[in-house]
Parts: C-alpha cells; sequence; structure tokens
C-alpha cells in the first residue's frame, strides 16, 4: 500500500491526495506520485533530485529538481514520514549535509559578527588616525560643515550658539584671525581656521573637522588674562592640525567611517548622522590631549604668551564647575599636575623678545564681544 500524502504539481492552484511508491532500478530509484482515487500517475521525481524543504513538525514537505517552483509533495504523521524516510535513504543524506551546511554557515556568520565587533572596539581606533590623514581636506571640511549644522540644531531649544560678534572687520575678530593665521603658519594644515566665540552659560571650548573652533563666552569670562586664552584657544588649534575631530568622529562611528571613506562619503550620512552633538562631549585621548598641549607650546615659541595658562584656566574651571569636567576641555582625563609641569617647562623654553598674541586694545575688544560679563551675569540673576 502507498504512503498517503498530497501533490502540489505547481503549474495550478489544485491539491491532489496521492499516494506515493518507490520503484527502484539497481542503484537508482523513482518516488511514483499516484491519484489515491483513480490510480493514475501524477509525477515521476528521480530520487537523486528529491530533496526536503522547511515544514513545521511531523510534516514533511519534498520537492525536487528540474521541476517546476511550486511542486511539492507532503506527508504528515511520524509514522507515514517515517515510512517514506526509510523507503528513500538519500534523505538522510541529504538532511545531514543540509544540517551541516546550516552549521557552517552559523559559524561563519557568528566569526565574521566577533571580527566586526573586534574591529569596531580595537581595530578602527587605532587605524582612526591613519585613516584620518587619508581624507581629502575638502572632505573633511564639509564633514565639519554637516557636524556643526547638527550640533547648533541639536542645541536651539537651548538658545543656541549666536555668534557674540558676527562682524569679521571688529577689532576682536580681526585680532582672532591674525592669532589663528600666525599659529598656523608652519603646521602645513590646509585649513583656514574659522574662531567664533558664541554665546553659552557652559565654559567649554572645542573644535570641529575642517578648522572651525568655537569657544564659549562663559569660559572667556573666566579667562584672567590672555595668557589663558591664548592658551586654549591655540590647543585648539592643535586639535584642528592634528585632524582630531576627524580621528574621534571615525574612531565613534567606527565602520560607518570607513565605508564611507571608501564610497567617498565622508559629508553626511555615514559619518556625520547623530555625531553633531557629540563633539561638545568628545574626549579626545590622553596622546591626543598632550599633542594639542605641545602644539600650544610651539605657538607660545612664536607669540609671547605663558602656554601652561591653558592649565590654570582649566583647572580653575574644573574644581568651581563639576559640570564642566564632562565637557572636551575637562574630558575623561583632566589636567594633571604632571601635565601643568609639562606645559610649564615647555614655556620656560620661550625666547625672549617676542610679541604678544593681543594688544591691550585687542584684548579688551575680545573680553567684551559678548558684552560686559558684570552686566550680563546681573541680567541673567533678575
Amino acid at each position: 500500500m502507498g504512503i498517503p500524502g498530497r501533490f502540489h504539481d505547481g503549474l495550478s492552484a489544485a491539491v491532489h491526495l496521492v499516494e506515493l511508491d518507490y520503484e527502484r532500478r539497481g542503484e537508482e530509484g523513482t518516488l511514483i506520485v499516484r491519484d489515491a482515487g483513480q490510480g493514475s500517475e501524477l509525477a515521476r521525481w528521480p530520487a537523486a533530485e528529491l530533496y526536503a524543504v522547511h515544514a513545521p513538525k511531523d510534516v514533511l514537505r519534498l520537492a525536487a529538481n528540474r521541476q517546476p517552483t511550486g511542486a511539492r509533495v507532503i506527508v504528515e504523521g511520524h509514522k507515514d514520514i517515517g515510512r517514506i524516510m526509510a523507503t528513500l535513504p538519500v534523505l538522510h543524506h541529504k538532511r545531514r549535509q543540509e544540517t551541516q551546511r546550516q552549521v557552517r554557515i552559523a559559524v561563519t556568520a557568528t566569526v565574521a559578527l566577533a571580527s566586526v565587533i573586534v574591529a569596531y572596539l580595537f581595530g578602527v581606533p587605532v587605524l582612526a588616525g591613519r585613516i584620518a590623514g587619508l581624507v581629502p581636506a575638502a572632505w573633511e571640511q564639509s564633514l565639519g560643515e554637516t557636524v556643526a549644522t547638527q550640533m547648533e540644531a541639536s542645541l536651539v531649544e537651548s538658545g543656541g550658539l549666536p555668534v557674540c560678534d558676527p562682524d569679521p572687520r571688529s577689532l576682536a575678530n580681526r585680532a582672532l584671525t591674525r592669532f589663528g593665521r600666525e599659529a598656523l603658519n608652519g603646521s602645513g594644515s590646509p585649513f583656514e581656521l574659522d574662531i567664533r566665540v558664541v554665546r553659552s552659560d557652559i565654559p567649554n571650548a572645542f573644535a570641529v573637522p575642517g578648522g572651525r573652533i568655537y569657544f564659549f563666552s562663559a569660559l572667556l569670562d573666566r579667562a584672567t588674562s590672555p595668557d589663558e586664552f591664548a592658551g586654549v584657544l591655540a590647543h585648539e588649534i592643535g586639535h584642528v592640525v592634528y585632524r582630531h575631530g576627524l580621528e574621534h568622529l571615525i574612531s565613534t562611528a567606527g565602520t560607518g567611517a570607513l565605508i564611507g571613506f571608501i564610497l567617498g562619503d565622508m559629508t553626511g550620512l555615514s559619518v556625520a548622522a547623530g555625531l553633531g552633538a557629540t563633539l561638545i562631549d568628545s574626549r579626545f585621548s590622553r596622546v591626543s590631549e598632550l599633542e594639542a598641549d605641545r602644539y600650544a607650546a610651539s605657538v607660545a615659541q612664536r607669540l609671547d604668551f605663558n602656554p601652561a595658562g591653558l592649565a590654570d584656566l582649566i583647572g580653575r574651571v574644573g574644581e568651581d564647575d563639576r559640570f564642566a569636567r564632562a565637557l572636551a576641555l575637562f574630558s575623561t582625563h583632566p589636567l594633571t599636575e604632571d601635565r601643568k609641569a609639562a606645559l610649564e617647562i615647555l614655556a620656560a623654553e620661550r625666547p625672549a623678545g617676542l610679541e604678544p598674541p593681543f594688544s591691550s586694545a585687542e584684548w579688551d575688544a575680545i573680553r567684551n564681544m559678548c558684552g560686559d560679563p558684570y552686566l550680563r551675569s546681573r541680567e541673567q540673576n533678575k
């Protein structure tokens, strides 16, 4: 007696109740599908062409090569499935092959996923500096504009970052432009600096990729000398020269940055999306911070200011404001006494007869770019 089942010919929606028989000829065999009522032969599938299709428990679905795509033989019930599996040992062999194939796929996928995770956690941060060096300057500038736009948009509800003095011809802005130009002199940097003093109650300063630097009014208010202001500004210019902002974004974006670099898209979604605000809270590595410190000291070799003023300002603000310690200048590795001592040693190596970074009139103009700090404080406290 044949094994009961159902048959779909793959050419119509008809479902046939069938009986399955097996015809052996030497080492070859054939599955014969007959109509259960009339006994007529509906299909003849060589056993070597058969394979099982995924099905629920206690259901066996068979298909065959060189048959219509939807052609199926369906057998239900543990007993009848056992009979046909015993009749067609080739199915056991193919099931083992399929199981082994799925295991290989699972192992390969797991190894691939582990490799991506390792690359993301360890490889990309290590390679970020080298990758940043390969990115064309024009791409980085465009990326920086995207990041800056997203960052400012994320701060709209808190008042954004309004520029205190938008007139590029003002005494303060001309002094900042000159300082930036002299600070970049000899660095080989392809960027032109865009230094913006912006109104904010948060004492902070940071640089975005491509040369734009934000100096917050709250930090400017706490600077007691041109040395402190110049030290912080030269430090941020060092981040621009060494392209630390781009390196940080590549490290943060991980594989997305690599894809963007390969595809030539370093200006939009692959790297910058969702990362604009992270620059406010960017935590550069200790090596990057020390590089920026040394660059500030090298600028002090050409202009008469003490780069250790950077340590004085950040140390004083960090003591006064616990929230400030989470920001870019204070980071997860705040200025230590050793780091301050290193700046002081570098400062002692300055030659004599240097020009100061700002005249008294320029410093007064810079200090008052956002209005008189005392009057502004009184207005905020009303």
